[in-house]
């Protein structure tokens, strides 16, 4: 159990904004323990972007509280900004500077940190220190992005998709730049489309959907709490999308049933009972089996289970 005499070092209560029509974030609710590296995981038009934003000082809610590292932006703006690190999504940097350029540029705006080149060595860009940066590659300016949020030695930082669109040698890469700072203590709000980044790398997630958070928790606790141990997902090629999912619903111990491309997807509790009985119910429907797959149970199959979409859907 965590220690509540530890301040929080993320605490947002019941924040809300508006856009129009649109209600982005309704009476959220939530908190970051320090030193974790905490995911922030919805599915597009959730209200995690607003709710990053608010929380990094870039938007005003309409109403609520945010607390972090025991400061506000009201009354601690200047404080703030020297204590955080922040990396968007998609960082507009000059192509023109050179990376040593642009660490240092960046590194200009904080009372304290290490030197340019220390930075620019931790996100092994040694060899790119004198490229433009209009010549880097994808996971190269990804990296330098990190950068330029690392050089004011931030106790709190923000990550938001720092891995879209990199190969998976550049994920990787990242991700143990991202072990590494858990290790030396500083506390990272990570908000990720990928399922296996949020399953390594955060302690705790807590998944919004529609502006609200709809659960929280390890990794693990999110798995077990649907119920379900595997998923089956079955195909009766083009009779597929006219099969009867109520008839799949009624089997004992089947937890949820989605179709989805084509296929069938089924969260079970116990695959040894729960095949024989899928199998059953295509006999009984007339429909022919031409695919069967099964896996444990993942963070994806909770995310689908709670929020009817998979987290990349648009």
């Amino acid at each position: 159990m965590p220690d509540s005499s530890v301040p929080s070092a993320l605490h947002v209560r019941s924040l809300r904004k508006s856009y129009k029509d649109v209600v982005a974030v309704d009476g959220l609710d939530l908190e970051v323990r320090p030193s974790e590296c905490f995911g922030l995981l919805g599915p597009n038009g959730a209200g995690k972007t607003t709710t990053v934003e608010i929380c990094e000082g870039l938007t005003v809610p309409d109403s609520g509280d945010v607390e972090i590292l025991g400061m506000r932006w009201d009354s601690n703006a200047d404080e703030l900004r020297q204590r955080l690190g922040i990396q968007l999504q998609d960082t507009q940097l000059s192509d023109k500077l050179t990376v040593y350029e642009t660490v240092r540029l960046f590194r200009s705006f904080f009372h304290q940190g290490p030197p340019a080149s220390d930075v620019i060595a931790l996100v092994q860009l040694e060899e790119k220190q004198s490229s433009r940066v209009g010549d880097l590659s994808g996971g190269q300016k990804q990296r330098l992005a990190l950068a330029c949020a690392l050089v004011g030695d931030p106790e709190f930082i923000f990550l938001d998709e720092p891995t879209t669109g990199l190969d998976p040698q550049a994920r990787r890469q990242l991700w143990d730049l991202i072990r590494e700072f858990k290790r030396s203590g500083k506390t990272i709000l990570l908000t990720t489309h990928y399922m296996d980044e949020a399953e390594r790398l955060c302690e705790r997630i807590a998944i919004m959907d529609r502006g609200k958070q709809i659960a929280l928790g390890t990794p693990r606790e999110l798995i077990a709490s649907i119920g379900a141990e595997h998923t089956v997902e079955i195909s009766s090629g083009t009779a597929s999308n006219g099969l009867d999912l109520a008839g799949f619903r009624r089997i004992e111990g089947v937890r949820a049933v989605r179709a989805q491309n084509g296929s069938v997807q089924l969260c079970v509790a116990e695959l040894h009972m729960a095949v024989p009985a899928i199998l059953e119910e295509l006999r009984r429907q007339g429909a022919p089996l031409t695919e069967l797959r099964t896996h444990s149970a993942t963070l994806e199959d909770v995310f689908v289970t709670l929020t009817g979409r998979n987290l990349r859907d648009e």
